[in-house]
């Protein structure tokens, strides 16, 4: 699927999206969007092969969990392309940033704009946290650190079928607090799933502050190493270096790219509630305001009115 703009473009759609849902609705998932934007923005637009969406523009209600009695169940994973060997696959593991992904989808043409307006509304298939009927998603992934697995999975089935499409897992560096994440490093370096890898967005936050604070990590890539992952660690806000990134070797082995980015890039007035960035809901009208003009300067954009 081709998009007209460029991935720098995308990247700026994505914060702005994001921006004006969360000033319309007193709050969102902004430092999401800040440290998140290019990496999803480069996905999408050129590092993943993936299809004409399968979905209609405009998601459909929430139709039910799968049951003999639903035959007609779908995952949002259509919105990413048909299920065709040739094709890639695109597992987004934390699922706090469907927000940021259905701006995404807007971006790059694959939802229309009137998708969003159905976020986290009753009957909705737009969940706040991204479920498998959601846009862009294919399976739960509410547990945090389940993701890489499910790809790992899919992309050693996928080899031994003979399938060229790739399998990408879109992660955030909570992820690593998870043992799980772990043990799918070592089996996809054991089994030589070299049709999987993964881009890290370390923003070193989560739900409850700085991730440090709530449990030391220490040297992500050195771990990431030992376990047998081939790792390039990059500036996340820099497309050349994903590209290049991207490029990088991994005969045998999975390929991580640990993205180190800023929860408050592109949106500098979010500093001022550092480091409890991961849900930002405005503690009053004239933090609102503040935010609103402050930010939409930031973005080259006029403040939101979003009184209407």
């Amino acid at each position: 699927m081709q998009n007209v703009k460029t991935t720098e473009e995308v990247a700026l759609g994505i914060r702005r999206r994001v921006f004006e849902h969360s000033m319309r609705n007193n709050g969102g998932y902004l430092s999401q969007a800040c440290s998140a934007a290019e990496q999803l923005a480069f996905l999408y637009n050129e590092a993943l092969n993936l299809g004409q969406p399968t979905l209609p523009m405009i998601p459909r209600p929430f139709s039910g969990v799968p049951s003999a009695d639903n035959p007609d169940y779908v995952t949002g994973a259509g919105y990413n392309g048909p299920f065709e060997p040739h094709y890639d696959r695109l597992f987004i593991a934390p699922a706090h940033y469907a927000l940021v992904a259905y701006a995404t989808l807007i971006e790059v043409g694959r939802m229309a704009p009137e998708g969003l307006e159905m976020f986290n509304k009753d009957g909705s298939s737009v969940e706040m946290i991204g479920a498998e009927h959601s846009p862009g998603m294919e399976v739960h992934n509410g547990t945090l650190g389940i993701g890489l697995s499910t790809g790992a999975g899919l992309a050693w089935g996928r080899k031994r079928r003979g399938e060229t499409g790739e399998v990408c897992v879109f992660m955030s560096d909570g992820e690593v607090q998870e043992g799980q994440t772990w043990e799918a490093v070592q089996a996809a370096a054991h089994h030589g799933i070299d049709n999987l890898w993964a881009i890290m967005d370390v923003n070193r936050q989560q739900c409850d502050g700085a991730m440090d604070s709530v449990m030391e990590v220490g040297d992500i890539a050195t771990k990431l190493r030992n376990f047998g992952a081939v790792v390039v660690e990059i500036d996340a806000h820099d497309i050349g270096a994903m590209r290049q990134a991207k490029a990088e070797p991994h005969e045998g082995r999975p390929l991580i790219m640990l993205a180190h980015s800023s929860p408050t890039k592109g949106m500098e007035f979010l500093q001022q509630r550092f480091p409890r960035l991961h849900y930002v809901r405005f503690k009053s009208e004239q933090e609102r305001a503040d935010m609103n003009h402050a930010i939409a300067a930031e973005l080259g954009i006029d403040p939101i009115n979003y009184g209407q």
